[in-house]
């Protein structure tokens, strides 16, 4: 959305791809788990007096058109780059499995996992955690508008402090509210690390997987 209301800034789109294309170019096996926020959420429709379901779908196919973008942009800066989704939506990205992820790795191309979780009431972070642990992850990067978890929301709370590491039970007891609970559920039962960083500051993805101390880790200890 970048510094827009709405939609997609392609601005702010072309930065994070340029990034992203970064680690591809180093041999890095990236893939991206997009949400859709910018174009509409779920729980939005429900406020509105949608149909909770129908507005969980409604949320999942935003997904799409942010993942058709972002390949759309990789493509156009050269980057290979491939649409997944949880449904079957062919021509639009084909069907989700490991198996067509680590191929897709194994030929150097970037994967774009859209559609969630292909099910209402799971968050974009819960398909995250998901994906992450089916492909086997060395790690789950969330990218943010902010550097890290903090006590409260930084954005409202001049004071609130932020962790440089947390372990997934401190982060379930405090109720942090960067990641729901079911999304950190799952990474701390396959041991899979979180680091939750600033997105929007260009060359802190690049500095996190050259093991530089960026935003926030969340670890079993």
């Amino acid at each position: 959305m970048g510094s827009q209301g709405h939609g997609i800034d392609t601005t702010r789109l072309m930065q994070y791809v340029q990034q992203v294309k970064e680690l591809n170019g180093m041999g890095i096996e990236t893939g991206i788990v997009i949400g859709g926020g910018n174009i509409f959420r779920g729980l939005q429709g429900v406020e509105l007096g949608f149909d909770r379901v129908k507005g969980d779908y409604m949320g999942m196919l935003a997904t799409v058109i942010n993942g058709l973008a972002l390949q759309s942009a990789f493509e156009s800066i050269q980057a290979p780059a491939r649409v997944v989704t949880a449904v079957d939506m062919e021509p639009v990205g084909s069907r989700y499995s490991p198996k067509l992820c680590t191929d897709a790795f194994a030929k150097g191309e970037i994967v774009i996992f859209t559609f969630g979780t292909g099910n209402p009431f799971f968050t974009t972070d819960t398909a995250a955690a998901l994906r992450a642990v089916e492909i086997k992850a060395d790690v789950l990067l969330k990218g943010t508008r902010v550097d890290g978890i903090y006590t409260a929301d930084p954005e409202k709370d001049p004071v609130a402090k932020k962790y440089d590491t947390l372990t997934y039970r401190e982060a379930i007891e405090k109720q942090l509210k960067v990641m729901d609970q079911t999304a950190f559920t799952m990474c701390s039962e396959n041991a899979l690390p979180i680091i939750v960083f600033d997105m929007n500051t260009e060359g802190n993805l690049k500095k996190i997987v050259q093991g530089q101390k960026i935003g926030t880790v969340v670890t079993s200890s």
